[in-house]
């Protein structure tokens, strides 16, 4: 029995809305939960490793232990290694606008900074501006695919050193609280791993691309050169015909691969407020196509200037 054919078996194909060609799906008529049979839980699964991207409106009935309890039926749940996660829960990060380093208005696949990053987010719209705070996720698989051949075998010989201590200034019109934020939470332990430029995804056999704002340099690429491939096939990974756009309502409720996205929070809502909610599934080292292991070092934070 195909994927396809357990999908529409345990979802109706009406309640299942593709919201772009290559990238995203809309599940209507399901509300989720930690109780939901296995059958729907495996078609969930099956729906995102397709779509990459699920989104559900009408999810209020959640909650900070509910969220987990449904997060944890995909898999183990996992802390971010530097990020306070929310008392009471096991992995749930708040993301508030309203407080200093919580934005994401730049192209990024999660927490690509250690070896085994998470495989699965599930983001709960809690506070949503009126207008704007859109979410943004391309498809790095069909990225691939769309690079020439030779740009494909060149892809898969790149290694990418990803780490949080990153410039904070690449952030749109950071503050005095990012950058506190940023020295003191993001960066209380700083990590360096290399990746492969392209991983083979353990569940669907796909090639995909890791890269985004995380990614530092190249190994044994000098800067510039460097600069020119990421920017190369960056702009294959966000070009639009690879992404998907969610305009956010309270309630609502986003589950992505983070094995094969990257994304991009739209910070263009002002002053107004938005949070969201965010559990993580634990992932699995990524792989080359040659068989090669990501690898994470891990040193102390630099000393910071008094």
């Amino acid at each position: 029995m195909t994927k396809t054919t357990v999908i529409n078996n345990v979802i109706p194909r009406a309640d299942i809305v593709k919201r772009a060609p290559r990238i995203g799906a809309e599940l209507r008529n399901i509300k989720l939960s930690g109780d939901l049979p296995d059958e729907t839980i495996a078609a969930i699964n099956g729906l995102l490793l397709e779509r990459k991207v699920i989104f559900l409106r009408d999810q209020g009935h959640l909650d900070d232990a509910e969220q987990e309890r449904f997060a944890l039926r995909l898999g183990k749940l996992v802390r971010h290694p530097t990020m306070h996660v929310t008392k009471g829960t096991a992995s749930i990060i708040e993301l508030d606008s309203g407080r200093g380093g919580h934005w994401a208005d730049v192209w990024h696949t999660d927490t690509t900074f250690v070896d085994a990053y998470p495989k699965i987010l599930v983001l709960r719209g809690a506070v949503i501006p009126p207008l704007g705070g859109d979410t943004v996720w391309s498809n790095t698989a069909a990225a691939y695919l769309d690079l020439p051949p030779p740009l494909q075998r060149l892809a898969e010989q790149l290694w990418a050193v990803h780490s949080n201590s990153y410039d904070y200034s690449i952030m749109n019109r950071p503050t005095e609280a990012d950058k506190k934020y940023h020295d003191e939470v993001y960066t209380s332990k700083i990590y360096e791993t290399e990746h492969p430029v392209v991983r083979v995804h353990p569940d669907t056999s796909e090639r995909t691309l890791v890269l985004g704002y995380l990614a530092q340099r190249f190994v044994d690429i000098p800067k510039y050169d460097g600069q020119k491939l990421f920017d190369l096939f960056q702009s294959h990974i966000i070009t639009p015909e690879n992404t998907v756009r969610w305009s956010w309502k309270e309630g609502d409720v986003a589950i992505w691969d983070n094995r094969a996205t990257q994304h991009y929070a739209a910070k263009d809502y002002g002053d107004q407020r938005r949070v969201v909610r965010r559990a993580a599934i634990d992932g699995e080292v990524p792989v080359s196509v040659d068989g090669r292991y990501s690898v994470t070092r891990v040193k102390q934070p630099a000393a910071k200037s008094v």
